[in-house]
């Protein structure tokens, strides 16, 4: 998809260029007041004041020569609040989110039911729910409507860690069993590294960045980094299950990466994130600890943030490693770029 819109409101002024992929979920990330939210709102055709242009597929929602009214464009749109009808059931407050839109059909609000896990929840009133089965109602209500895009604006927003963890797996859900490309609006890094396909940067009402995941995280000069580190961050399949000592498989390119098993079943899609300072590098296995040792070869050394530090790229396969280690440590090791290394991880954060 193709986007681009200039607005201007009081001293904020927003000016952005951007080619996003048509599946997954992008991301626009940010502080408050950097422009996420009016962008979102621009590609919804809220804000009539914007110029600009926005194309989906075959499809022409913004040009400057016409603009598609908001009511005749084909999203779902997963605000903050839910804000259901407190005196509708939640089967009624779908039923009347679909009989306003000539897109939705019953099949996929039948779909969407399915997607989110609410069917025991159809009868109850919005006012039983908890924050996190309210917001997957809403969510179902958007995809309902059988949108072309799905646009969130910080959906997690108002919810604690424990409703968050529980909605999280139905948001990984849509993306795996629905091609919908979604832009999903957060200021919090965590939701980036669990759900981001593709990231945004935004600062002050322009882009910073527009990239993979995977590069975002790795480069050190990004903004997006959690805890003040930069990462890597891995998917892929589980392929066994070690039940003794509650472990997990995770293959990397014809490698075994060990995790807690944390109720995960072979076949499992499994996202995996390691932070750049729980690596180590080593030239020969010894009779270390580590369950986790990949072969990889160094193909970038950068500085770090301190004059004694020094960021490894290193390669297994398809995949780079970010690592954070002392330049005199790699003196000691006689590694330089080219060489062949073994990464030792200590520790793997699961995004499952």
């Amino acid at each position: 998809m193709e986007l681009g819109y200039k607005l201007s409101k009081g001293r904020f002024n927003l000016n952005v260029e951007l080619e996003l992929p048509e599946t997954g979920i992008s991301v626009l990330y940010g502080h408050s007041g950097c422009g996420k939210t009016t962008l979102l709102r621009c590609v919804a055709g809220l804000e009539k004041e914007a110029a600009g242009h926005f194309s989906i597929g075959n499809e022409v929602w913004d040009s400057p020569k016409s603009k598609l009214k908001p009511h005749k464009r084909a999203i779902g749109y997963v605000f903050q609040e839910p804000s259901l009808f407190s005196h509708l059931s939640v089967k009624d407050n779908l039923d009347y989110g679909i009989k306003r839109t000539i897109e939705a059909s019953k099949k996929s609000l039948d779909e969407a039911i399915a997607v989110l896990g609410i069917e025991h929840l159809l009868d109850q009133k919005p006012q039983a729910l908890s924050g996190g089965e309210a917001q997957r109602v809403g969510i179902a209500r958007a995809l309902a409507l059988n949108p072309k895009i799905l646009l969130f604006d910080e959906p997690l927003a108002s919810l604690d860690d424990d409703r968050k963890r529980e909605i999280l797996p139905y948001l990984k859900r849509v993306k795996r069993q629905l091609s919908i490309p979604m832009l999903y609006v957060t200021h919090a890094a965590p939701e980036v590294a669990m759900l981001a396909d593709h990231v945004v940067v935004m600062h002050e009402g322009r882009v910073v960045s527009s990239d993979s995941l995977a590069a975002s995280l790795s480069n050190e000069s990004s903004p997006l980094k959690l805890n003040g580190e930069i990462s890597t961050v891995l998917t892929g399949q589980v392929t066994e299950i070690d039940k003794h000592w509650h472990l997990a498989c995770l293959s990397i390119y014809d490698q075994k990466l060990w995790l807690p098993d944390a109720k995960l079943s072979i076949g499992d899609e499994v996202r995996v994130q390691i932070l750049s300072k729980d690596i180590g590098l080593a030239n020969s296995a010894g009779d270390a600890s580590f369950q986790n040792v990949l072969k990889a070869e160094i193909v970038a050394i950068n500085e770090g943030e301190h004059p004694s530090q020094a960021i490894v790229k290193a390669a297994a396969g398809e995949h780079a490693f970010m690592v954070m280690v002392t330049k005199r440590a790699l003196a000691n090791l006689a590694l330089d770029v080219g060489s062949q290394v073994l990464l030792q991880v200590k520790s793997v954060a699961i995004h499952s």
